[in-house]
């Protein structure tokens, strides 16, 4: 078995870490801005279950950036380093 916590791989992960928080924090803020401007809830359960939503569409976006992206950096890491597993 290889070194499963090479260098390389560390360094594409903790790289790929900052490229998915700021697209996190970016892509999630203009959806969410997008979203909020399309909110059309005529009562307070109205708003309050759009509101709901959003909060769920925020937590995926989040694995699937900041979960997601050190994942890829971390094979990358490896892939460019000439790691052959």
């Amino acid at each position: 078995m290889t070194e499963w916590f090479s260098p390389a791989g560390m360094i594409g992960a903790a790289i790929g870490l900052v490229i998915g928080w700021i697209d996190y924090r970016i892509v999630g803020a203009i959806v969410v801005t997008k979203l909020r401007a399309t909110d059309k809830s005529t009562t307070a359960a109205e708003k309050a279950d759009y509101e709901r939503r959003i909060g769920l569409l925020q937590k995926g976006l989040f694995v699937m950036t900041v979960v997601a992206f050190p994942v890829v950096g971390y094979f990358l890491g490896l892939a460019i380093a000439g790691w052959a597993g």
